[in-house]
């Protein structure tokens, strides 16, 4: 069952979703899974926010462009209406990878948006 409802809001470096009828836990469970099929690890986990993790950040200040590295924060708020707002916040900007580095991961945002329209 998909649980998204509309994008609130798009901008550089946040995504902002509406979710219906899923809590905070589930959603967690939910992003926590997906994501850890996508390759990324939950490096920080409280009660409603997380801090996703693809890559290595030392090869990325190496290598550059040629090496992956991701950080994205998510932030969950429930309301009165049994409705959830996610948000999703870039942590890296790409910048130690050059141009490229930022390309990437502006590409890997758009992506994310994506994946959690489909939640």
């Amino acid at each position: 069952m998909v649980h998204f409802i509309k994008n609130l809001q798009t901008v550089d470096g946040l995504i902002s979703n509406l979710y219906k009828d899923i809590t905070v836990e589930e959603m967690t469970t939910k992003i926590t899974d997906l994501f850890d099929l996508q390759g990324y690890k939950v490096i920080d986990q409280q009660f409603g926010n997380l801090i996703l993790e693809k890559g290595n950040r030392t090869k990325r200040l190496l290598l550059g462009a040629f090496a992956t590295y991701y950080k994205f924060s998510v932030t969950m708020v429930s309301d009165s209406d049994n409705e959830l707002t996610v948000n999703v916040f870039q942590q890296s900007s790409g910048m130690s990878g050059g141009l490229i580095g930022m390309k990437q991961v502006k590409t890997e945002l758009a992506r994310l948006n994506f994946i959690f329209a489909n939640i």
